[in-house]
């Protein structure tokens, strides 16, 4: 049976965040789908992953023969986090704009998996093609032609990194002005944060079945 890797970075509850709803919504449609697959979940606010460190990244540069016992200890988190990965059929990850960019939990998280010659900058990605959704929720408006447009380091850094270093198969979901309704500077625009909502539950729940379509018996 297939396997889901499903990834949180907000730091708030499901019930306020449109991250998490979303990929839940996501998770449902996938999980109702093949009831007898295999879901890893990471939630990276609720138990972040400590930052890469030199150790850990040197213990991915040494032949596994030749590391040390603290190079080994060092590597394990990397190797666990990027073999999930490694295992799944398709990903879901929530990343919430924060100060214009990803959570540093999310960074974290690709720190560790990104490791040359395994799963990046390989002639063969282990991770290569694996069908992902990002779901790139944020409280304003970002896109083409409107005024904050310059703002936006979500989309074009997770486009490159999950694509171009990882080598996964990526589409975004993009719920955007989600503080509509808890910013009254924003109370004309909440029909319009209303819509993007349901448009991207819809979006999470049609691409889920999609892709779980590829590994039906």
């Amino acid at each position: 049976m297939p396997t889901l890797l499903h990834i949180d970075s907000s730091l708030f509850p499901a019930d306020a965040s449109t991250s998490r709803a979303v990929t839940a919504t996501f998770r449902k449609e996938w999980e109702a789908q093949h009831p007898d697959g295999t879901v890893i979940y990471r939630d990276l606010a609720a138990t972040p992953l400590p930052h890469l460190d030199g150790l850990a990244a040197a213990a991915a540069f040494t032949p596994a023969e030749q590391r040390t016992p603290e190079l080994k200890a060092a590597y394990a988190l990397r190797d666990t986090l990027a073999s999930e990965l490694e295992q799944a059929d398709t990903v879901v990850i929530g990343a919430p704009m924060y100060n214009f960019t990803i959570p540093s939990s999310l960074k974290a998280w690709l720190d560790h998996v990104i490791i040359a010659g395994r799963t990046a900058m390989a002639q063969s990605s282990t991770t290569a093609g694996t069908p992902t959704v990002v779901v790139a929720s944020r409280g304003g408006g970002y896109g083409p032609g409107t005024p904050r447009e310059s703002f936006e380091f979500v989309l074009n850094y997770l486009d490159k990194t999950l694509t171009e270093m990882l080598s996964l198969d990526v589409e975004f979901i993009v719920p955007e002005l989600t503080l509509a309704r808890t910013n009254p500077a924003m109370a004309d625009l909440v029909e319009l944060s209303d819509a993007s909502k349901a448009r991207a539950h819809d979006e999470a729940a049609a691409k889920a079945k999609t892709l779980a379509t590829r590994f039906a018996a």
